[in-house]
């Protein structure tokens, strides 16, 4: 009797893989969210008003198109400018000025006052007219 040999191919079931890889995917996402990640901690502004006492209020600084100078509603010449701030500065011990300028003048106008206002110590704060949509 002649018998033959049937040879059977090797299988590998992957029918449990499926399982297998939702566990770890499922593993690795909850692993992932409780490790809190190196990350820049920022302290934001608060959004509380505070009182200005009268020695704190800025120094309003307005600038014409056609380059007048307003410190604080006094028209100023713009040789004169240093000075009167200067003068108002001293009053205070962190100074602030509050630069209205228009829009059509040049950034050298506020490049000038900027460096004014950096040799006299004092912070500089640009202010802008709402836009109208």
């Amino acid at each position: 009797m002649a018998l033959r040999k049937k040879h059977r191919e090797a299988e590998v079931s992957t029918d449990s893989l499926n399982d297998i890889m939702f566990f770890l995917l499922l593993f690795f996402l909850i692993l992932s969210t409780m490790v809190s990640p190196n990350a820049i901690k920022v302290s934001l502004p608060n959004s509380q008003a505070k009182p200005t006492i009268d020695n704190v209020k800025p120094i309003h600084l307005a600038v014409t198109k056609d380059r007048k100078y307003y410190v604080n509603s006094t028209e100023i010449p713009v040789s004169g400018l240093e000075n009167e701030i200067s003068k108002l500065s001293s009053k205070q011990t962190e100074p602030v000025v509050l630069m209205h300028l228009d829009k059509e003048l040049s950034i050298q106008d506020e490049i000038d006052i900027m460096t004014i206002c950096y040799k006299l110590k004092c912070k500089t704060v640009l202010a802008t007219a709402a836009t109208n949509k």
